[in-house]
């Protein structure tokens, strides 16, 4: 797939600006994931978690359609963890699960290894 995206006319201006956008969104999914860790109310933890899920749901759906389909998988993934916190028994409770960062701290790292094999 990603050598038929390289083909696409005007595809890679768009490729390249995801990418530098995937620096920004990963430092401020990073900057979320410990803002909801060390949240003390629900209102932090709750927010910083959406602010989060937002962000992972910009990258889900761009990123298999500019050529990082592992990405996309693993940004989907991470996204459902916070959508399974958020929408389950527990979302009304001022906790942020381990699990979830764990997710996300993958995620993260995930994103490095992408922008690092492309420079």
């Amino acid at each position: 797939m990603k050598d038929m995206v390289d083909e696409l006319p005007g595809l890679a201006k768009v490729r390249t600006r995801f990418l530098e956008m995937l620096v920004d969104r990963q430092a401020l999914i990073a900057e979320h994931a410990l803002s909801a860790w060390e949240g003390e109310t629900l209102d932090d933890i709750n927010g910083n978690l959406e602010a989060a899920k937002a962000i992972l749901h910009q990258i889900a759906g761009t990123a298999g359609s500019l050529g990082f389909t592992d990405l996309g998988v693993a940004a989907r993934a991470c996204e459902g963890e916070v959508i399974a916190h958020l929408e389950g028994p527990d979302a009304d409770l001022a906790i942020c699960p381990g699990e979830i960062i764990y997710h996300m701290d993958l995620f993260v790292k995930q994103c490095e290894e992408t922008l690092s094999t492309l420079t």
